[in-house]
């Protein structure tokens, strides 16, 4: 499983012009999958989300997890973050996990942070999606587990 987070003053995500989840301050999370993720690998990731320290504290230091501020997640799918650059010009998505593996995995991380407290909204799997955010930092990080 490979996320990108990206803390965020405020994030949406359309499909077809109509806004279909929106969240700030908080975390924007883009996720893909691979055939071998599961479970256990969808928990880690929903604990290590929560419990990073990247929100300034009172000294404005990155000090306090997303839970401590009491921020949201935006949860998009990205199946291209499995893509294979490594030969050619066009990437290869052979180490995507395919739809029918991918979509109960992302339902499954995103059922797995809100039972951690934390409000999340979603994008729709599988759609081509508009995504619009507003950087807090930028701070960005590339999560794999």
């Amino acid at each position: 499983m490979r996320v990108v987070l990206q803390r965020v003053r405020q994030a949406s995500v359309s499909v077809d012009g109509r806004i279909v989840g929106s969240v700030g301050p908080g975390c924007l999370l883009l996720v893909g999958f691979t055939a071998g993720d599961g479970d256990d690998v969808v928990a880690w990731m929903a604990e290590k989300v929560i419990g990073l320290r990247i929100f300034n504290d009172a000294e404005g230091k990155m000090n306090r997890s997303l839970a401590e501020v009491g921020g949201s997640v935006l949860v998009v799918s990205q199946f291209t973050l499995y893509g294979d650059t490594s030969r050619g010009r066009r990437p290869s998505f052979v180490d995507a996990a395919p739809p029918e593996l991918a979509e109960p995995l992302y339902e499954r991380f995103a059922d797995a942070v809100r039972g951690r407290g934390v409000p999340v909204e979603t994008g729709v799997f599988g759609a081509v999606m508009d995504v619009a955010l507003v950087n807090d930092g930028p701070v960005t990080l590339i999560l794999e587990r």
